[in-house]
């Protein structure tokens, strides 16, 4: 039966809008420029035509100054198109429920379909089901939208199959099956591409017999063509893209695309069902070929920048041309959720990070290890925080857990505990670095889930009780700092240098001078520092609100060894470059603590990484709580703990990721991932 030139509907009572929100705006005012010695302008009177306006001012400027063009004058709408929604529930809904979201953020005068809404394949009861599942969502625009039927929208499966399978319920609950409009001097029609063999009531998509589009809906396309041939530009929409060959080809799609072509006027043809983006232009008639890949529906692959995603496309309308865009599903952000309240609650989810509260586990000389762990996230924000814990070890490491990528959610005020077992078998390669603990976390808010950055945080872990024999084949070693990975870290808590006198020191051989960088650094407007500056040494310490600094006039020499030490008496800040003070500068005042890393080679950044590294060899680094010296002296090669020692590290030797502390208090000194201990010459 022949389908009427023309057809009046209503799929919703959510009027069109006319005036869409991204409408290019016209301004209204008059753009001049003055010399830099005319009088003061005033503002010119504005025509009330938006069209041919210019840019005004009241800025004085010169005569050849930079002026600024109005926008483009002409007419724009904007549409959006989703792609299929089929793929299982209740993954399909929901990401359509986002799109909805997207849309009514972006505001486009309509919204289009390439056909399979529904999951369908079914008896007429489940059908109308999944068919009021679908419009409940749509009814959530805020602007009409209009059908595409797909094969999942119209094939029957099961007993009593009517003639056409679903497409009398098609009609009856979304509209027809094929149809054209007309919107601002753009035409816009749409196809059925599941007719099938109307004599066998057979349908199919890989059958070459079941692609022949009939006489009535080719009668139709021919009347629609014609009455909008005075449009600016049509688009077709369509579901199964038939020009991609494939199943296909015994269609009698070539008839279609003359007829387009022919038309002039028709500038892009939509479809979907591969779920998977793809863009084709058969012929040089200008018209383009875009087939979407899925609103919600089943994706072969998670290959977004291969088109393999949930998108919808934006497509711009101007009277002479047009451009499409495709989003993500959840790329739109309203920026009014941005409020100063939802930013202090980012805040608080990024302190929900793990903390081992658990003693650090006991790493043997031989290499092994193995203990229980326990760690704790509390999360202070007003919202849930969810996310997952997993091990970061590297391969190879010789490394065991019964913890594998553990799902958890905390409730808003709450806390979690994970428990898990770590354990290292001797006798497998040397540990290079800590294994880590890896959450990647994210907000749950009322509307919106926010992924937080990533935390990696290193377990706990130290050497245990060493042999008596340990260092007694050590070779004379040194610390090879060739970047921000080649470090050595000695946590905050392993350091308790009190109040009052300290002398820090450190034998080095610089590889270059070039730039500002660390050679042992506690800093961040507090604690103490040696530095290089383009060679030229300094040791600076925080003192009463203020850094005090002793610097050097004359740079260390490349490719040797010198002693450093930097020292503070309670009333003066002094230098040592090879024995010899070379700065001295008054100081006094109590030192700012930090929590920060103590670096060797680097400095810690606020978020206690390290940065700045230094070039070069370092060896022989100490700390104490004294003033080991006043007058110049001979410094020693290699250094002694003393009752006053803080650190005494010789880096001659490692165990694993650690270099052992020979001081009393002996703390953790932890290697960085690529840090070597190369021979000290």
């Amino acid at each position: 039966m022949a389908r009427p030139n023309t057809i009046r509907f209503a799929l919703l009572s959510v009027p069109l809008l006319t005036v869409p929100l991204l409408t290019v705006p016209l301004l209204t005012v008059l753009l001049f420029s003055i010399s830099q010695l005319c009088v003061p302008s005033i503002w010119a009177q504005s025509p009330q035509d938006a069209r041919g306006a210019k840019v005004t001012t009241t800025r004085q400027f010169p005569e050849d100054a930079q002026t600024l063009t109005p926008p483009k004058s002409e007419d724009v709408f904007h549409f959006v198109i989703y792609g299929d929604r089929t793929g299982g529930e209740p993954a399909g809904l929901k990401v359509l429920r986002q799109a909805v979201k997207d849309t009514n953020l972006i505001d486009p005068d309509l919204v289009m379909t390439v056909g399979d809404l529904i999951q369908g394949y079914s008896e007429r009861d489940q059908w109308i089901k999944e068919m009021e599942e679908y419009k409940f969502i749509m009814a959530e625009l805020n602007m009409n939208w209009y059908p595409v039927a797909g094969n999942h929208d119209i094939y029957w499966v099961g007993k009593d199959r009517p003639q056409g399978h679903h497409e009398a319920n098609y009609e009856e609950h979304f509209g027809p099956l094929w149809y054209s409009f007309e919107h601002k001097k753009t035409g816009f029609i749409v196809l059925y591409s599941d007719e099938g063999d109307p004599k066998t009531n057979k349908k199919g998509f890989n059958d070459f017999g079941l692609q022949i589009m009939s006489e009535d809906q080719l009668a139709f396309l021919d009347q629609s063509l014609e009455r909008l041939s005075n449009a600016n530009q049509i688009f077709v929409f369509i579901h199964h893209p038939r020009w991609i060959g494939r199943g296909y080809a015994g269609g009698n799609w070539d008839v279609v695309h003359k007829k387009l072509s022919a038309a002039g006027n028709v500038k892009a043809v939509f479809a979907g069902h591969i779920h998977h983006m793809r863009f084709d232009q058969p012929d040089d008639k200008g018209i383009e070929y875009y087939t979407l890949a899925t609103t919600g529906g089943f994706l072969h692959g998670d290959i977004p920048d291969a088109g393999y995603l949930h998108h919808l496309n934006m497509v711009s309308v101007r009277e002479s041309s047009f451009s499409v865009s495709a989003i993500p599903v959840g790329a739109v952000f309203d920026p009014k959720q941005f409020t100063p309240e939802f930013l202090a609650e980012v805040d608080l989810a990024r302190a929900t990070r793990p903390v081992q509260t658990s003693a650090a586990l006991l790493i043997a000389a031989d290499g092994s290890c193995q203990g229980d762990v326990v760690l704790k996230l509390e999360n202070p924000a007003p919202h849930p925080v969810q996310g997952t814990l997993a091990l970061d070890i590297e391969s190879g490491s010789g490394w065991a857990t019964t913890l594998d990528h553990q799902h958890i959610k905390i409730k808003a005020g709450q806390s979690y505990e994970a428990n898990f077992r770590l354990k290292r078998f001797s006798g497998t390669d040397e540990i290079a670095s800590l294994p880590k603990i890896v959450f990647t976390p994210e907000l749950v808010g009322e509307n919106v889930v926010v992924k937080l950055p990533q935390q990696a945080v290193a377990l706990k872990l130290k050497p245990g009780e060493l042999p008596a024999d340990f260092f007694s084949d050590a070779a004379e070693r040194a610390l090879e700092v060739s970047g921000l990975d080649s470090v050595l870290e000695v946590r905050s808590s392993d350091i308790d240098l009190p109040e009052g006198p300290i002398t820090l020191e450190a034998w080095v051989k610089p590889k270059s001078h070039s730039g500002y960088s660390a050679i042992v650094a506690k800093t961040q407007n507090s604690e103490y520092s040696m530095f290089s500056d383009e060679g030229v040494p300094q040791f600076d310490i925080y003192l009463g609100g203020r850094y005090v600094s002793a610097k050097a006039k004359e740079k260390i020499p490349v490719g040797k060894w010198t002693h450093l030490a930097g020292v503070f008496d309670g009333q003066y800040v002094t230098l040592f470059v090879a024995g010899q003070p070379v700065s001295k500068t008054a100081g006094t005042g109590k030192r700012r603590r930090n929590d920060l890393s103590l670096f060797i080679g680097a400095d810690p950044d606020n978020g206690n990484l390290p940065t700045r590294a230094f070039s070069g060899q370092i060896d022989e680094v100490r700390l104490s709580k004294t003033a080991l010296y006043g007058t110049e002296f001979i410094p020693q090669r290699r250094l002694s703990p003393g009752p006053n020692s803080i650190l005494m590290l010789h880096l001659d030797k490692r165990l694993g990721p650690f270099v052992i502390d020979r001081s009393n208090p002996s703390a953790t000194a932890i290697l960085g991932q690529k840090a070597t201990l190369v021979p000290a010459r």
